[in-house]
């Protein structure tokens, strides 16, 4: 591990311990004296946040032979969370685990100027191939989905129940207090349509305001504002009063959403992780949606988190600030109502054309191909006016690349060159309507002339985005991915940037240098 990624609590613990040893080893004595300080450093150090941060284990998607698995199915998610967090590590001088990298987090954190869905359709698609960055023989696709935007004054009804944790670990000006400015910001965009409830939870949960109407602003501000935090963390027992509390102030044909805001560290009632999506895969039949909003450092227990928005119909979003704050409730606010939910992908490669492909990122979205059109799979769900993209790396037909042998089918032929048109791949997409249990289809190809060397700036700036979170991570196909190719094709993409959020980037770029990753 990292000296950067050990805390100094640790490293000065362990230090005395060792020393304790060595001497005790060696038949040597300890002096009163110094057993005082070695007690009194310890103490002192045991008051320092140590790092009990939890994430789940990345397994890169592997490249795949268009010959025997021509398809590529997926959810989508819209979650931001990874990107903000190791932006905060990286803010703080330390590089993030490699496993808090999450390459999709970083490419939906951004806003692109993808075209706007036509006709009736609650999202639309935009195919773009172009040159791979970090692999020279290899081509990029981007898939890109735009959701239909509404517009404020059709905005429908909103009831929102707030689920805080105010347990003691919620201490501290980055976690409880933030939560509270931050619900505030949200607070100022209701109106007299809408409802707000908070129900809390540390040791117990209960009910700290009932529904209580958008434009009684002083009563739910105060409400909030008068939150302390101390005791345990009752994480299911504020879950299920939350969504009983939903439920009681349910708005027909409206928005019923519960947004928990915590670090996760669930440690009374159901606690494990398959406990909790359990019960949030139970909830979600209800027709209420969740966002789940991480909070705090040192304590994040972000694989909890990111499993409870995936399961119960919602987005996951680290705040590291009042900034981003702004963002998610401010500056995309409309995305908490959502177009269309269970939303799937699947990619079809024409091994004419391609040899070999491979997903970059959504490692934990990843589907079976029958379960595309199973209306009964859980997937993603994308809000008012929010943009997603998936990239795939491709490996050209005629450019070699190790593959895993499966071996020869014995009862089944596959054609040498496959028939028909010229193209290199179809994309469809399967969603419902939010209020709907059966999914509609849309399909988009893209022809054989697409291949692009002029590429657009949203293009090469996603690709950048990507080769970063392949450079952190140390992936092995980041190819020929460094920071300063990094810098160098952010800085040829920024395009206009209104809320300086590609400025930063390239300032977390140049952190990164810092810190000597190479």
């Amino acid at each position: 591990m990292s000296a950067l990624h050990t805390s100094r609590g640790m490293r000065r613990t362990v230090l005395i311990t060792l020393f304790v040893i060595a001497c005790l080893g060696c038949g040597g004595t300890i002096s009163q004296s110094s057993a005082k300080m070695a007690v009194s450093v310890t103490v002192a150090n045991a008051n320092e946040p140590q790092n009990a941060e939890d994430y789940d284990r990345i397994v890169e998607n592997p490249f795949l032979s268009a010959l025997h698995e021509p398809r590529s199915t997926f959810s989508t998610s819209v979650d931001t969370a990874s990107y903000s967090n190791l932006r905060r590590f990286l803010n703080e001088g330390q590089l993030p685990p490699p496993d808090a990298v999450r390459i999709a987090d970083m490419l939906n954190y951004f806003d692109y100027d993808y075209p706007k869905p036509r006709g009736d359709n609650p999202v639309g698609i935009l195919l773009e191939l172009g040159p791979c960055p970090w692999q020279p023989k290899h081509h990029l696709l981007r898939i890109a989905l735009k959701a239909r935007t509404i517009d404020p004054e059709n905005m429908p009804a909103r009831n929102f129940v707030f689920l805080l944790d105010t347990s003691g670990s919620m201490s501290g000006p980055n976690r409880l207090p933030l939560v509270q400015k931050s619900l505030n910001l949200l607070v100022e965009q209701l109106t007299s349509r809408d409802r707000v409830s908070i129900v809390t939870y540390s040791g117990n949960a209960g009910l700290t305001l009932e529904a209580t109407r958008g434009d009684q602003k002083n009563r739910i501000t105060q409400a909030i504002d008068s939150l302390t935090s101390g005791g345990s963390t009752n994480g299911a027992g504020g879950i299920v009063a939350a969504y009983e509390q939903a439920q009681a102030a349910f708005i027909p044909n409206g928005l019923n959403r519960v947004i928990l805001a915590t670090d996760g560290d669930f440690n009374v009632g159901a606690s494990s992780n398959a406990e909790l999506v359990r019960l949030i895969e139970e909830k979600r039949k209800s027709g209420i949606f969740l966002t789940v909003l991480g909070y705090g450092m040192g304590n994040l227990k972000d694989s909890t988190l990111e499993q409870l928005a995936h399961h119960g119909n919602g987005f996951y979003a680290y705040i590291d600030s009042l900034d981003e704050a702004r963002k998610i409730f401010v500056d995309q606010g409309g995305a908490l109502v959502t177009v269309a939910k269970d939303v799937k992908v699947q990619a079809e490669f024409n091994h004419k054309l391609v040899n070999a492909y491979r997903l970059i990122g959504y490692e934990n979205r990843v589907l079976r191909s029958e379960q595309f059109r199973d209306d009964a799979t859980d997937a993603g769900d994308i809000g008012s006016g929010h943009t997603y993209t998936a990239l795939y790396e491709i490996v050209p037909r005629g450019v070699e690349i190790a593959l895993p042998d499966a071996g020869a089918l014995k009862y089944q032929r596959t054609a040498e060159v496959a028939n028909g048109p010229a193209e290199w791949l179809t994309v469809r997409m399967r969603y419902k309507h939010p209020a709907r249990e059966t999914s509609e289809e849309l399909s988009v190809a893209l022809p054989e002339g697409a291949l692009q060397e002029a590429t657009s700036g949203d293009f090469r700036w996603t690709g950048a985005v990507a080769a970063f979170g392949l450079v952190l991570r140390d992936s092995p196909h980041k190819g020929e991915a460094s920071l300063k190719m990094v810098q160098r094709l952010a800085e040829s993409a920024q395009g206009e940037d209104a809320h300086g959020k590609r400025q930063e980037f390239l300032l977390l770029v140049n952190k990164a240098q810092r810190h000597k990753l190479r």
